[in-house]
């Protein structure tokens, strides 16, 4: 489970992130949605311990991330926004190595590692040199290390950006399954059809501010609109006129 209470982050004069408050459950998919600079992705980075807060408060499982990042960083896996790999490796030597480096080895690390290749349609390219790799086939190469060590919640920084129609529906079920499994999925999305398809929660920010949560229906209805789009819409643009 995921608790973030009064969060604050600044750039010099910039209010990234403002009082942002929100819960994401275990055996749910929270969706986090925000125009672009909201501050969505500044919030996820202060979640993976990439970032510092000013203030406020982020729990991993109970655990306070802001000053236990390792022990909060060993509860999570994480799909950032912005996708380096090691040019020279393979895929399947990238997951390896950050199976290693969660403490994984021998057998074990050989059959997750076979699992996530099967389960992310990644037979063709998993003995390639990343170098050269599409956007997509990075992509999958990223998400298979974030769940390597089996986290038991997942950050996701727009997971099904620069996927074929196939892999995203790979993707959309593997999201679901960590659900069933009662993993904790926090994602970022500009894809409405997905979020209204996956997350049992939605949190919208703009302006570094939460202006709205609660499952898809009740965010259709505080707003008056008949989807979820046309919600999101009202809901950030009507804060942003508030703010200026």
């Amino acid at each position: 489970m995921i608790r973030v209470t009064g969060l604050r982050k600044s750039f010099k004069q910039v209010r990234a992130v403002d009082e942002v408050s929100f819960e994401a459950g275990d055996g749910e998919i929270t969706g986090l949605l925000g125009p672009n600079g909201a501050g969505k992705t500044t919030v996820l980075r202060i979640l993976y311990g990439l970032l510092s807060a000013d203030g406020g408060t982020a729990e991993i499982d109970g655990i306070d991330a802001l000053t236990k990042r390792q022990e909060a960083q060993a509860r999570i896996g994480a799909l950032p926004d912005t996708l380096g790999l090691y040019k020279r490796l393979t895929a399947r030597e990238h997951i390896h190595y950050y199976g290693e480096l969660r403490g994984l080895g021998g057998k074990d690390l050989k059959a997750r590692t076979n699992a996530l290749i099967d389960k992310l349609d990644m037979n063709e390219i998993a003995d390639r040199r990343v170098a050269g790799f599409s956007a997509g086939e990075r992509m999958k190469v990223n998400i298979a290390r974030a769940l390597i060590h089996e986290p038991q919640n997942v950050l996701l920084d727009e997971p099904t950006n620069g996927l074929d129609i196939m892999s995203t529906r790979k993707m959309r079920g593997m999201l679901l399954a960590l659900k069933e499994e009662g993993r904790c999925v926090l994602l970022s999305s500009h894809v409405m059809q997905e979020v209204s398809a996956l997350c049992d929660r939605v949190v919208i920010i703009s302006q570094g501010k939460v202006v709205a949560s609660g499952t898809p229906d009740e965010i259709r209805e505080s707003a008056g609109a008949d989807n979820l789009e046309d919600a999101f819409v009202s809901l950030a643009d009507g804060n942003r006129e508030v703010a200026q």
